[in-house]
């Protein structure tokens, strides 16, 4: 069993001016009215929204909605903030490419992967995993935002068998990782600070999927339930159905619920999903939620608010408000027009984010994106995009 390589190196290579030579070049920004800033004087301090479409990545700015630049890239790249309100990782085919949103540019700083995977944000730390070797590359959060022309040093935990997966370090040092291989992925395994295996569990197919609640307990989705790593012990939690397969966790750090997406039927076409599932971390439970009929979602339409309620944008167009306690929706409001299921999941369809209490939606068929306040489904602002978005990440 490898143990836990505790030498900081940089895997995390910076490219050179070959690298997406193209795909790194700005592109002009959007025109707007000589009267409003654009650049980095534009909200610079505010939140500003990474919005992916196919070619390149829109920065756009949190408060007006207006773009500020469009910077070229790859057909299909996915989004990721960095977690050090300055940066998002564009993954990209050669690996986790670094974004500015604040002074927008498509950095050549790359950490190099030959498949970028998931990124975490946790405890001071982003972590990215690298799903063809199974590596983890470890940040100090705060370093990344003190970047210029170099990435920080980066300690790299070697993977022993490469799957498509995720990685977590606790506060303590405490290392969580998924475990499988090539045919398969099938639970977790952690080890302390000192490389020490404390808990491992390989009855979780098809893991997929992390969350951090209230006092470090992380979640990860099972095909038939979840796994719930707390003080040092994984427990299982079995789905209410044979079939209960769960993929995405919706938490926030401030509670013990966890509100993840929820699939019953194997042989259900599209992605749209009817069900959610409900998991108290303290309580140790895990419960099936029907939504109500006519409304479905995917695993991009789900977001906790500061206040830690969950936010749903539905197929039918409008943004519904749930309880993480009981699953109840205590409020719809308006957002966008009604949308169905895409056949692939890269395909654009609307996308979800928060920032605070104030939630983005976007609306693929029509090239636009609204932000609006959950509680009173006030609209705040609107935008116009030039390019059809599909996923988002909110920086700041």
């Amino acid at each position: 069993m490898t143990q836990r390589n505790r030498t900081a190196r940089l895997a995390a290579g910076v490219a050179g001016a070959a690298l997406l030579l193209a795909g790194c070049a700005a592109q002009p920004a959007a025109e707007t009215p000589a009267d409003q800033p654009t650049g980095t004087d534009a909200a610079s301090t505010g939140p500003r929204i990474a919005v992916a479409y196919e070619g390149g990545v829109l920065v756009v700015d949190g408060e007006t909605l207006e773009v500020i630049d469009d910077l070229a890239s790859e057909e299909f790249v996915r989004l990721n903030p960095a977690g050090d309100d300055r940066h998002a990782f564009v993954t990209t085919s050669e690996g986790f490419q670094l974004l500015d949103v604040r002074e927008p540019e498509l950095t050549d700083l790359v950490v190099e992967a030959g498949a970028a995977g998931h990124v975490v944000r946790h405890g001071g730390k982003t972590v990215l995993y690298d799903d063809a070797t199974s590596d983890t590359t470890v940040f100090e959060t705060a370093a990344l935002a003190e970047v210029d022309g170099a990435l920080p040093d980066a300690e790299v935990i070697e993977g022993v068998e490469a799957h498509h997966g995720v990685s977590v370090v606790l506060e303590d040092g405490t290392f969580v990782t998924t475990v499988g291989d090539a045919s398969g992925r099938n639970g977790i395994r952690a080890v302390d600070a000192d490389g020490t295996e404390i808990a491992v569990n390989d009855q979780c197919p098809n893991v997929h999927g992390e969350g951090a609640a209230a006092d470090e307990a992380l979640v990860f989705g099972c095909e038939n339930g979840v796994l719930v790593f707390d003080d040092g012990a994984i427990t299982k939690l079995t789905s209410p159905d044979e079939f209960g397969r769960i993929g995405n966790a919706y938490a926030t750090e401030h509670s013990p619920l966890v509100v993840m997406d929820y699939k019953d039927d194997p042989d259900a076409e599209g992605y749209l999903l009817t069900n959610l599932a409900l998991v108290n971390t303290e309580a140790k439970t895990i419960e099936k939620v029907e939504l109500p009929d006519g409304i479905s979602y995917t695993w991009r339409g789900v977001v906790r608010t500061e206040d830690g309620d969950a936010v749903m944008i539905g197929s039918d167009g409008r943004l519904h408000v749930i309880d993480p306690a009981t699953g109840e929706i205590t409020a719809s409001h308006e957002a966008i027009e009604a949308w169905e299921s895409p056949t692939e999941w890269q395909q654009p369809h609307p996308a979800i984010a928060a920032s605070g209490d104030v939630v983005y939606v976007t609306d693929s068929a029509n090239s636009t994106i609204v932000a609006l306040d959950p509680h009173t489904g006030e609209e705040i602002a609107s935008g116009e995009l030039p390019h059809v978005p599909n996923e988002i990440a909110v920086v700041g």
